[in-house]
Order: structure tokens, then sequence, then C-alpha cells
């Protein structure tokens, strides 16, 4: 809001569209340096001008026109100082906006966002967290900036890894088991598999003759995986359900299987496949890249070529104009290779296709293993996480009305924040005390903060004052005041710098600014004041409603409930 405000001020003395200034506003680091600064160093070219004279010329023409600001030159800077009363009020009302944040700058373009994608027959673990909620924060970000935003849970249900699970269970499976714990017994066949496979390197080939089998459709082995993928769903679909996670579509791995031919076909066609001891491949030397395995040697396909079909799919049935694919940072040399064998078919839009990498999540260090079993189920964490909320929030206020379902939404909170505060391509090791702190930088401290402005709305009558007041800047004038009001100015700005970068972190450190920023405000002075002063009192409690409201959206677009007590 500052920038874009400062963005239509200076359009008119530099001849350019707002448009056109606004990328190129900062904000300062120290406010002795202005609210809004603009280097001048890019008009030097075309003014043939110094930038210090640039930034001069307009400092004098600026000072001489408005009342409102004071401009000022530091090098080749030009620094405004937005000093009227009447920004600070028409800054906290355009906060208070039902759009506040909100964009149509993607209006028109579609997205198409591959996240989460757990394999099927194994736990949801917690290492699946960080593809969900990145991906359900960019999803939830994208649409705030006006973007058709189409998300896919491409579920990892097909691959060799269904050949060694059948080859498991018709070898050590429980029927009964099975039935009575599918995903528990799934993974104790699997850990099973790896572990006889270790001395029996056979089982490997077997295993990929049962893969193959079920590509080719045999009906047993088709019922058997047919069931390990609707139990998964089941278990997957209530943890999707506790971090408030939607999909647009389910379709996974499985879905592409009859698309694969014809992307088979037309690589022939392309003379771009060759063989190469058996199995056929695309070769991308000058690219810099090893060659793209898309046949094994049995025929079987790879998931690369179910990859290439995916989104060809994409583009041509979804209509999507970006392609966004949120999966760990070691999958990297793959989409490097789907992505060049795209262009080498002639496929100018695989440059719209992007790899959103992320690091390794870990618990004391240790990375998860479903090959050794060495898995740290999510919900179990999930619980932890609600059960050390529940606690906190009994010493704080033991008579909270639904206490059980705040300390969900707080758990949960906890964790999700815990990971998203993290820069994406970080690898992260999860502390789980840290996590669910009700102090420093946590999400438990953004929902407190945002649970106690609420608390001081209602205690301040701020809906009956709404009838009869309106915001005075007057009472805006301190420092601290105003430098909130500053970062509440920043929201829009901050959604967009996320989704460019596609990093969630962004808006995770906006609003912990803003969370500060908010507290120096409120321990600065009084803000609830006695007797007649209504003025003050409402003038100050529609800065702290602002806060309160962009904390809570923010926390949204990560995929956090504000609780309005805690």
């Amino acid at each position: 809001m500052l920038l874009k405000q400062a963005s239509f001020i200076l359009s008119p003395y530099l001849e350019l569209p707002p448009e056109e200034v606004h990328p190129k506003l900062e904000i300062p680091p120290e406010q002795k340096l202005g609210d809004v600064s603009l280097p001048c160093f890019a008009f030097a070219k075309a003014l043939r001008q110094p930038p210090a004279a640039i930034a001069q010329r307009l400092a004098d023409v600026i000072n001489a026109d408005r009342s409102d600001l004071r401009a000022e030159v530091a090098g080749g800077y030009l620094n405004l100082f937005f000093h009227g009363e009447h920004w600070r009020s028409e800054f906290v009302q355009r906060a208070l906006g039902e759009r506040y944040g909100r964009s149509d700058a993607g209006k028109g373009k579609r997205i198409v966002i591959d996240m989460s994608s757990p394999n099927i027959a194994k736990p949801f673990g917690i290492g699946h967290l960080r593809s969900t909620m990145i991906g359900n924060a960019l999803v939830r970000m994208y649409r705030a900036m006006g973007y058709d935003v189409y998300n896919v849970n491409h579920i990892g249900d097909w691959g060799t890894q269904f050949g060694k699970l059948i080859v498991a269970y018709l070898k050590w499976g429980d029927r009964q088991a099975l039935e009575q714990a599918p995903i528990r017994e799934s993974l104790r066949l699997y850990v099973e598999f790896h572990r006889q496979a270790e001395q029996r390197p056979e089982l490997e080939d077997e295993a990929r003759e049962a893969f193959a089998k079920l590509e080719r459709g045999d009906a047993a082995m088709r019922e058997l995986w047919q069931y390990f993928v609707d139990e998964s769903l089941k278990e997957f679909q209530r943890v999707y359900e506790r971090l408030g996670v939607e999909f647009d579509s389910y379709a996974g791995e499985s879905f592409y299987n009859d698309k694969i031919d014809p992307v088979v076909r037309k690589l022939e066609e392309l003379e771009l496949l060759e063989e190469d001891a058996g199995a056929r491949i695309v070769r991308l030397e000058e690219e810099g890249l090893p060659p793209c395995l898309i046949l094994k040697k049995d025929g079987s396909t790879i998931y690369a070529v179910r990859d290439l079909a995916t989104a060809l799919y994409r583009n041509e049935e979804l209509k999507a104009d970006e392609i966004l694919y949120v999966v760990g940072a070691e999958q990297s040399l793959h989409f490097q290779q789907v992505f060049s064998v795209l262009r080498k078919m002639g496929h100018g839009w695989a440059a719209n296709c992007r790899h959103v990498p992320f690091g390794l999540i870990t618990i004391n260090g240790k990375k998860m293993s479903t090959r050794r079993g060495k898995v740290v189920m999510l919900e179990e964490v999930l619980d932890e996480a609600a059960e050390r909320a529940l606690r906190i929030i009994d010493g704080k206020n033991p008579d909270l009305a639904n206490k059980e379902a705040v300390a969900e939404a707080v758990g949960v909170g906890a964790i999700v924040f815990g990971d998203l505060k993290h820069h994406r391509q970080l690898s992260v090791d999860f502390n789980l005390e840290e996590a669910v702190s009700f102090e420093g930088e946590t999400g438990p401290y953004l929902q407190y903060t945002h649970a106690r402005i609420r608390s001081l709305l209602r205690r301040g009558k701020y809906e009956e004052l709404r009838s009869r007041c309106s915001v005075d800047g007057t009472q805006l004038s301190s420092e601290p005041a105003w430098a909130c009001i500053k970062t509440l100015s920043g929201y829009e700005a901050a959604i967009r710098e996320a989704i460019r970068q596609n990093e969630p972190f962004v808006v995770a450190k906006y609003l912990l600014a803003l969370a500060k920023d908010f507290n120096r405000f409120y321990n600065s002075g009084k803000i609830i004041y006695d007797g007649a002063d209504e003025a003050g009192t409402f003038s100050k409690l529609s800065l702290a409603a602002a806060a309160a409201d962009v904390l809570r959206d923010g926390l949204n677009l990560l995929g956090i409930q504000a609780p309005s007590e805690m």
C-alpha cells in the first residue's frame, strides 16, 4: 500500500505509469532514510544525468508541490517521508477493507500446482508435511492474487514399488492383519521386502515382473493394487482434514497410464529415442544432463515418461499457463530432464514448468525412511503438538470454552508454521517444544497475538464505536503507531513477493514483523481511554483491528487458523 501510493505520487514526476514505477521502489532499512526510497541509478543513462542530480531535481519539485510529503536525497536515492496525518488514517482505513491484500494481478491465468503426492500403501509421515503445506500456502496465495489455481495431489500409486509390495504380500502377507490395519501391515511388508532383498537380490527381479504384469492389466494384481489404493486414500484424507488441505484432483500416476504410449510414439516419430543396453533413453548431452530413461529393459515405464504424459495432459486438457511441482530438492535432476525432453519435443510452454524444491525435514537430525520402517507419523506429531498446546492453554486460560478445538488449531498451526517460517530450500530439523511455544518466532505466538487483539477490541467496545466514530490520524502520531501502520501497508507486497519466489517464508516473516510492531505499539501507551475520548480509543482500536485482520488473513494464507480466544 505504501509503495503503491508512492508509485502514484511519483508517476507524473517521472513521466512513467505507476505500474512501471512500483517495481523500482524500496522500503529503506532504517526509518531515518525515509518511508519509501527510489534508487535513481536506473534513470541515469536515459536522462544523461548522475543519479544524485536526478534525485535532487525530483526532491526539489516534490517539496515545492506537496505539504504532506518530505523528500530528501542520499547519494543516488530519493527518500520520501509521509508526514501528513491524513496518511495515517487513510492507510488504517484501507487496511480494514474487505479485500485488503487481494489483487486481480493474476486474472485470466491458470496455474496447476502439483503438491503433497504421498505414496500409496505407505504411512503419511512427517516427511510429507513440506510438500503439502508449502503447496497449500502457494495455492492460497496465488488465489489471493486473482489466479485460477488447480491443485493436484499427484498420488504415487504406480511404479516398481507396487511390484515389491505385491511380491511381499504373496510371500509373507496376512490377509486378516491387512484388513485390520492396512497401512501398518503394508509398511511391515515393504520393510520386510527390503530386508530380505539385501540377502536375496532376485526378489528385485520378481518385483519388476509383478509390476510389469500390473501394467499389462493382470486381474489379480489389479485387484490387490486397488485395495492398497483405496485404504491409503482413506488414511490420507483424515490427515488432510486436520491440516485444512483440499485438492481439485487426486489424479495419481496410474491416471496417466493409458497416456504413455502416445508419448513414446511421439518420441519415436521425432527420432529422440535411442537404445541403450536394452533400455530406451533420450540423450540430453547438449543440455549438460545425463540421458533421460524412458523405458526399462523389460519395457515397463519409469516415472520420467509418466511425468511427460502428465505435463502434456495439464497443458492440453487443463489449459495450464504455468505448472508448479512442489517436490523435494532431491528430484531436481529428474525435473531438469523432464523439462528438457519437453523442449526437445518442441513444446515451448515447458519454460512455464517450474520445480519448486525444498529441503529435507528431520526429527533430531534423522531423515525419515520407509524402507527401514523408521517413519515418524504426522498424525502422532499433530496429536502431541495439540496435547502440549492444551496444557499451555489450561495454564493460561483454564475457563476457555472449546479448549480442545483451540488446542487442535494451535497444535496444527505450530507444526505448519514451524515448517513455513524457514526458507523452503533449507532442511528443517524439527523441535516440537520450540514449535509449540507461545513465545518467539512461532505459530502460537502469532495466534496468541491475534487473540489478544480480539480481546482488546471486545473490552474497548470497538464494534459499538464504529457506528459513531472515524479514524483520526492525529491520534496515531507516535513512532510505534506509524511503524505498525507502515508494516501493515506492506501486506500485499509481501504476498506478491512470496508468489514471485514461490516462497511462503516471505509471508511468515512478514507476519512475525507485524506482530512485533503491533506489540511494541500496544506496550507504548494507553489504547482504551476512560471517559469521553472516544476518538482516541476508536483510532487506536482501529489500528489494532487492522493488525488483527491481517494476522488472521495472513495465517489463513499459510493454512493456519486464528482463534479469537486462547
